[in-house]
C-alpha cells in the first residue's frame, strides 16, 4: 500500500510536467501558425511532440473510418487507444495562442514585417540546428534527402500563380488535400500553399459567404489528405526515421525563403520573392534573428525539464 502511494506521488508531478509541456508546445505551435509562411509542424518537431501528434492523428482517422462503416465496437476499442490527455493539452495551448495573439500578431505583421520576419527567421534556423541533432550520423543518402527537401521547399514557396476563379470540385478537393499535407509538414504553411497556387482567396470567399458545397469539398480533400499522409509519414518516421528527419529538416531550411525580411516589391510576409536588404535595417534584423535563435535553445532546454 505504501509503495502504491509512493508511486502515485511520483506519477502526479510527472503528469503535471507533461501536461504543462504539451500546453507550452501548443502555445508555440499556435503562435507559429498565425504567421503566414510559418508551420506549426516546425515547432512540434522542435519540441519533440511531432511524432506523437502524427500517431494520434492516425488513430483518429482510423476511428472515423470505423465510424463510416458503422463498426461501433471497433470505434469504442480505438477510442481507448487515443492519448486524449496529449491532444487536449496541446489543443488548449493552440487555443490560447489563437485567442490571445491573433490580433497582436496581425498588427505586428502589418506594422513591423521586417522585425517579425527576422525573429521567425532566427527561430527556424535554431529549429534546423537543434533538430539536426536527432540524426546520429550523416551520410550521402541523408544529405541527399536534406538537399531534396530544401530545394523542394524553396521552389514551392516561391511559386506564384493567379487566383483561381471557378475551379471544379475535383480541383478543390485536391487543393484541400495538398494544403492539409503542407500543414502537417514542418517548414511549409498550408495557408501559404493555398496562396501560392491561387486558392487562398477562393477559400476565404467561401468562408465569408458560407458556401457549404465549396467548404465541404475543401473538407473532403483535407480528410483524404490527412488520412493518407499522416499514416504514410508515421510509417516513414518509424521505418526510415533518420532519412525522413533529414528530409523534414531540409523542408524547414528551404522554407526560410518565405521569412527573408526584405521581399522584392511590396512589403509583407506573404511575398516570397527575394529582394535586397535595406542597409538601415540590417543590423536590427540580424540582432533579432540571433536573439530568436538563442531563445530556441533556451526554450528547448527548459522544455526538456518537463519531460
Amino acid at each position: 500500500m505504501l509503495c502504491a502511494l509512493g508511486a502515485l506521488r511520483d506519477t502526479v508531478p510527472c503528469v503535471r510536467r507533461t501536461i504543462t509541456r504539451n500546453i507550452v508546445s501548443g502555445l508555440c505551435m499556435g503562435a507559429a501558425d498565425l504567421v503566414p509562411g510559418v508551420s506549426g509542424g516546425t515547432i512540434a518537431l522542435l519540441f519533440g511532440v511531432y511524432e506523437n501528434l502524427l500517431k494520434q492523428i492516425s488513430k483518429i482517422v482510423t476511428i472515423l473510418t470505423f465510424l463510416a462503416r458503422l463498426n461501433f465496437k471497433s470505434v469504442r476499442k480505438e477510442l481507448r487507444n487515443v492519448d486524449w490527455q496529449f491532444l487536449f493539452s496541446l489543443g488548449i495551448g493552440i487555443g490560447i495562442a489563437v485567442v490571445t495573439l491573433a490580433t497582436w500578431l496581425s498588427n505586428q505583421i502589418e506594422d513591423h514585417p521586417v522585425q517579425l520576419s527576422a525573429i521567425f527567421f532566427g527561430l527556424i534556423v535554431g529549429s534546423v540546428l537543434l533538430t539536426k541533432r536527432e540524426i546520429k550520423s550523416w551520410d550521402w543518402v541523408k544529405a541527399l534527402w536534406f538537399i531534396l527537401g530544401a530545394v523542394a521547399a524553396f521552389v514551392v514557396v516561391g511559386y506564384s500563380t493567379e487566383a483561381v476563379s471557378d475551379p471544379s470540385s475535383v480541383i478543390v478537393i485536391s487543393a484541400g488535400a495538398v494544403a492539409i499535407c503542407a500543414m502537417i509538414l514542418p517548414g511549409i504553411s498550408g495557408s501559404f500553399i493555398l496562396l501560392a497556387f491561387g486558392f487562398y482567396d477562393h477559400l476565404l470567399e467561401a468562408v465569408k459567404d458560407f458556401n457549404v458545397p465549396v467548404l465541404l469539398n475543401y473538407g473532403i480533400g483535407a480528410g483524404i489528405g490527412l488520412a493518407l499522409f499522416s499514416r504514410g509519414l508515421s510509417w516513414l518516421l518509424r521505418v526510415h526515421r533518420e532519412k525522413t528527419l533529414a528530409l523534414l529538416i531540409g523542408l524547414m531550411a528551404g522554407s526560410l525563403r518565405v521569412l527573408w525580411p526584405w521581399p522584392s516589391g511590396d512589403i509583407g510576409l506573404e511575398n516570397a520573392t527575394l529582394g535586397r536588404p535595406v542597409a538601415s535595417e540590417v543590423l536590427g534584423a540580424v540582432t533579432l534573428s540571433i536573439v530568436a535563435l538563442a531563445a530556441v535553445f533556451i526554450l528547448t532546454t527548459i522544455s526538456r525539464r518537463f519531460e
